[in-house]
């Protein structure tokens, strides 16, 4: 762990300004006339992967903890196995990292828990061909009333500072997801998320913005400029109701322009609540693409 001090982490995220952010990892890399063409997947089962094989989905994004399953025997597993990789379209992105019952922050926090399922996950993944796991995780990190946040910062960089070279031995990044207040009060914006993630100072340890959750908790695109290169994965939905893109019309450009803005090259995966998937997700997909292209 480098870069941040125990005492700046116990005063809390505001000792770091955006300004010592180094730009220069990601910010405003994109030349001008460079198109914005980021692969678009779903967050979905298995069992829609030939859907969005039909409709042009670069990939699915799938459950870790329901695909991957690192708390069940590995003769459970090499049946999933054989699923992801069978799919019809690549298999690469996972979310649902941890279980709530793991508690990686708060007075139960179990660290050595925690972490053999972690290695597991990795291992599993590794195999799966998903080189990134989103940890959002909101059960696990959720803080009990009365719970220092500046200990819980403390607790969460020490983890995920043991948990980052477990994901690279097998190659795989973790990415910190901020979620809105009302699923936990622990890391909401990815301003809050970028220190601990700067502390941890390991390129397998990054952070997915997820724009739902920033919409919600009015988290500017700015904050995407601002964390530069240490964005990774991007998550998308509109804010009411959390419908797939098209739905209500939300206007995304000003956070695709932000990621354009930092040259990112990764994924977008739509995470919503679907009504009926193989109706929404053509339009969905038409959507997203159609905003990529005019900021483009």
């Amino acid at each position: 762990m480098h870069g941040i001090s125990r005492r700046e982490l116990l005063r809390g995220s505001s000792v770091l300004p955006l300004a010592a952010v180094p730009f220069s990892l990601g910010r405003d890399r994109r030349g001008d006339g460079v198109d914005f063409v980021p692969p678009i997947g779903a967050c979905a089962g298995l069992s829609r992967a030939e859907a969005l094989a039909r409709e042009g989905g670069a990939y699915i994004e799938i459950s870790c903890a329901g695909n991957l399953i690192p708390d069940r025997p590995e003769s459970e597993f090499t049946a999933r196995l054989e699923q992801i990789k069978n799919a019809a379209v690549p298999v690469r992105r996972a979310n649902g990292f941890l279980p709530g019952k793991l508690q990686c922050t708060g007075p139960d926090a179990d660290h050595e828990a925690v972490l053999n399922y972690a290695e597991l996950a990795f291992e599993r993944a590794s195999r799966a061909g998903i080189e990134t796991i989103t940890f959002g995780s909101s059960g696990a990190r959720t803080l009990p009333e009365g719970f220092p946040p500046a200990e819980a910062r403390l607790q969460f960089v020490a983890t995920l500072a043991r948990m980052a070279p477990l994901a690279e031995k097998w190659g795989v990044t973790v990415a910190v997801e901020p979620l809105r207040r009302a699923e936990t009060n622990f890391i909401n914006r990815v301003s809050e998320a970028l220190p601990l993630v700067r502390a941890v100072d390991h390129p397998r340890v990054r952070i997915t913005a997820d724009i739902y959750h920033m919409l919600v908790e009015e988290d500017p695109p700015e904050s995407i400029v601002e964390a530069g290169a240490y964005i990774h994965h991007v998550h998308i939905a509109e804010k009411d109701g959390r419908t797939a893109p098209g739905v209500k019309g939300d206007d995304f450009r000003p956070y695709l322009r932000a990621l354009s803005r930092i040259g990112y090259s990764g994924d977008i995966s739509i995470e919503c609540r679907w009504s009926d998937f193989d109706a929404q997700l053509a339009p969905a997909l038409a959507a997203l693409r159609a905003q990529c292209a005019e900021i483009g």
